[in-house]
């Protein structure tokens, strides 16, 4: 394998829409992490089609993402993919559960690698606890957990319900499992901007994710459209040396 390809492999293979990239200092497991029941209007369910640019090691790479998102009211799912060029596909993942009163209730988030076997995570509601095939670690269900790839719709859904409040400076907490473990996130709204997709010119609402000043973990833009069923349209991970990876939106079809 070249470095070229190893580069682009080990960086956008952690790519999902939602922004399953940055990370932050895990819970203790038999620690509270307290979510808030927030009002919420899922949006409708539609495939959603992005380019994907990247900049590595002064290199400038290309790709594509296809996400699905579905919802029928009392249950969801969302499965992504992402493919770059001379690679084919370097990553799928698939979170699916049902609609409680904190909105999005994951029941499975599977993830599966370029080369590498899938990892499943699960939310165990019978025994009340979050459980990985990748690690012995396990973490107490309180309500409004969520995956790393439902995530973002979970805040889309927010987002629709809470228009008002999505004031710059606001801050949003989650608490978010991946294939290992779970940790807190936090989102902070930076305000409204104009962004250019292959839709067209549209304002999208910036929010982002920083990690803490020591966690070497990569930072987080996300654009929801207000206009597009605050759709996410852009989304940005950038790594500590400048290297980043950018999706913006290509095609959207409403499936419902």
């Amino acid at each position: 394998m070249t470095l070229l390809s190893y580069r682009l492999k080990t960086t956008l293979a952690a790519l999902p829409l939602a922004a399953l990239l940055a990370a932050a200092p895990a819970w203790a497991a038999d620690g509270p992490h307290p979510v808030d029941k927030r009002p919420f209007n899922l949006p409708p369910s539609a495939e959603l089609h992005y380019a994907i640019s990247a900049k590595q090691s002064g290199l400038d790479l290309k790709g594509e993402g296809l996400v699905k998102w579905t919802q029928s009211k009392t249950a969801y799912s969302v499965n992504t993919e992402t493919r770059a060029m001379l690679l084919g596909k370097i990553l799928e993942t698939s979170s699916e559960g049902s609609i409680d009163a904190y909105g999005l209730a994951p029941s499975r988030f599977v993830e599966k690698r370029l080369r590498r076997e899938p990892t499943t995570t699960t939310f165990n509601r019978e025994q009340n606890k979050i459980t990985f095939t990748e690690s012995a670690e396990s973490f107490p269900l309180q309500g409004g957990e969520q995956d790393r790839t439902g995530i973002t719709w979970q805040f889309v859904a927010i987002a629709r319900a809470n228009a008002a409040k999505m004031k710059p400076g606001s801050e949003w907490n989650f608490f978010v499992a991946g294939p290992r473990d779970a940790e807190q996130w936090t989102f902070k709204v930076v305000g409204r901007e104009k962004i250019k997709t292959a839709q067209g010119e549209t304002e999208a609402l910036h929010l982002f994710r920083n990690p803490p000043p020591d966690d070497q973990a990569q930072k987080l833009d996300i654009w929801l459209a207000p206009k597009m069923e605050w759709y996410p349209v852009r989304l940005k991970f950038t790594d500590p040396n400048g290297d980043y990876i950018e999706q913006v939106l290509d095609s959207v079809k409403k499936t419902n």
